[in-house]
């Protein structure tokens, strides 16, 4: 079955040209050129979305962010602003990829295909990196099959990672979902807490990789 893409860019000429190629590379596309017509769609009906930041009706952030409260489904931006602040603040609101215009439509169909690619959520709940082995639900962790114990903390932390393999997390979003907020919620706690998740996964510790200046990101380790 086709993967369904939501492509949300009201630049009538460059859309036409993205849907072009996701039909040609095989996509089931939906193109939607207005912004309040996008936060009507359920994310759950797609398998990524490219989504312009500059839109009528509702900008992109907006939408990033209703998007990402309730699912963990690929987000790549596409936006004319290429400041670092906007990439930052797009990636902190839990964008997986930022694509800068003018750009080349192979590039997007590029990062497009790596996102795709990437594992995602089994049925299961079970995330496989490697020799790394995460299931969500059953709230354990392996390192070359052998289980690793780990904080409550810590687990939240790996589990909020292994929902969106690949996907910088910001260190905000970490703190307010998998800290206490009564007890721990900084962001210097959240770095002692992952300095300490890394050294029980052992061989597998930098696949906890850093993000400078967003925060964490889980990805496959390319020699261990």
């Amino acid at each position: 079955m086709a993967k369904r893409i939501l492509l949300v860019e009201d630049d009538e000429e460059l859309g036409k040209q993205i849907v072009t190629y996701l039909e040609e590379a095989g996509y089931e596309t939906r193109w939607i050129r207005d912004g309040s017509e996008a936060l009507r769609q359920s994310p759950e009906s797609y398998h990524l979305v490219v989504l312009d930041l500059m839109l009528p009706g509702a900008n992109g952030i907006e939408i990033l962010g209703r998007f990402r409260k309730n699912s963990g489904l690929p987000i790549l931006i596409l936006s004319a602003r290429n400041e670092t602040i906007d990439k930052v603040r797009a990636l902190e609101l839990g964008a997986d990829d930022f694509v800068t215009k003018p750009f080349w439509p192979e590039e997007l169909m590029a990062r497009i295909q790596a996102r795709l690619r990437r594992p995602d959520l089994l049925n299961s709940g079970t995330v496989q990196l490697g020799g790394l082995s995460i299931d969500v639900n059953a709230r354990r962790v392996r390192v070359d099959g052998i289980p690793v114990e780990l904080t409550r903390v810590e687990f939240d932390l790996i589990a909020a990672l292994a929902k969106r393999p690949g996907a910088a997390i910001s260190r905000r979003w970490l703190v307010e979902n998998c800290l206490d907020p009564d007890r721990e919620g900084c962001e210097r706690t959240l770095d002692v807490h992952v300095s300490r998740l890394r050294k029980k996964l052992g061989a597998c510790s930098k696949s906890v990789a850093t993000v400078w200046g967003v925060g964490y990101r889980l990805e496959s380790q390319a020699a261990r």
